[in-house]
């Protein structure tokens, strides 16, 4: 099926921005993703990508078809996979991402998962930032971060709490900020991630404030370590840090400006969510996350 490996590879250089990357991903010579590109182009009648000697970006046409393609592809991947046992029983293969931070709690259900449904396998990714799983092949795509994708569906899990902290040292030579707008005046230990702009609740709505970083990581245990060692203000998960703050080695800032909370939720592509092995898995997380969090009831009855 010609069209399909040229739609697969269009779809792959796309997320990774140049033939180079994806022929690697895909096990293929550059020179090859040029010509299935090629080949899709001359059938679309349009070119899908600007190419220049730095750089590789989408046509409008490439911009348009983009997620139309994802979501064609998508569905021809759910067809070769047939339909399923009928009487629904969890079966199959599932891939699914998940952030290193969380690894200790959700590491733990997706186990008792595996147990529970043992005619099933478990294909666990751990990638810190933000995937749309249509684009890049997963079932479950789970994360705190805002981000929403066409054509894929964000099913809430649980509360993800995050708090303003820092060393005693660090307070003892550069004092207590008072007010978000303090923070310009801070050294701010920053997570890749989510980028320099930190949002506080207030009586007024959400202040964004634009910090400077001092030390900037896409680990929030990293960034644990650095705020111990008093290199500055940071953001950080509740669940993480909430040992240090009850031993002394953090303290917690602007209480009454809270962080924003954000929401940890399982992202499913639409014509993925009926699976019986997509829906068994989404439910046994909201089951088992919420009301309260693992992290969170795990520190009441420790």
């Amino acid at each position: 099926m010609a069209e399909l490996v040229d739609m697969r590879a269009f779809l792959v250089t796309a997320r990774l921005g140049s033939f180079s990357a994806a022929g690697r991903e895909l096990g293929l010579a550059p020179s090859v993703m040029t010509k299935r590109v090629g080949r899709l182009e001359e059938k679309m009648g349009g070119r899908l990508f600007l190419r220049s000697t730095r750089s590789l970006t989408l046509t409008a046409l490439g911009e348009r078809v983009r997620p139309r393609l994802q979501l064609l592809v998508g569905e021809i991947d759910e067809v070769l996979k047939g339909a399923g046992p009928a009487d629904g029983t969890v079966e199959g293969n599932l891939r699914i991402k998940m952030p290193t931070v969380t690894a200790q709690f959700l590491g733990a259900l997706l186990a008792d998962f595996q147990v529970a449904n043992p005619r099933l396998t478990l294909d666990i990714h751990m990638v810190d930032r933000s995937v749309n799983p249509l684009e890049e092949g997963f079932d479950i795509s789970i994360g705190a971060l805002p981000a929403s994708y066409v054509n894929v569906i964000d099913e809430p899990l649980c509360p993800y709490r995050r708090i303003l902290c820092a060393a005693p040292a660090y307070l003892e030579a550069r004092g207590r900020p008072a007010h978000p707008t303090d923070l310009i005046e801070h050294d701010c230990l920053t997570y890749l991630v989510t980028g320099n702009t930190w949002t506080f609740d207030s009586p007024q709505g959400p202040m964004n404030v634009e910090v400077h970083p001092k030390f900037n990581v896409n680990d929030s245990r990293v960034l644990l370590s650095a705020a111990r060692r008093g290199l500055g203000l940071a953001t950080l998960p509740v669940f993480l840090c909430q040992e240090d703050l009850a031993a002394g080695r953090l303290v917690a800032l602007m209480e009454e400006y809270p962080v924003s909370t954000l929401w940890l939720k399982a992202l499913v592509p639409r014509i993925k969510r009926n699976r019986p092995a997509v829906r068994a898995l989404v439910e046994h997380l909201q089951s088992r996350m919420g009301p309260i969090p693992p992290w969170e009831s795990a520190a009441l009855t420790g």
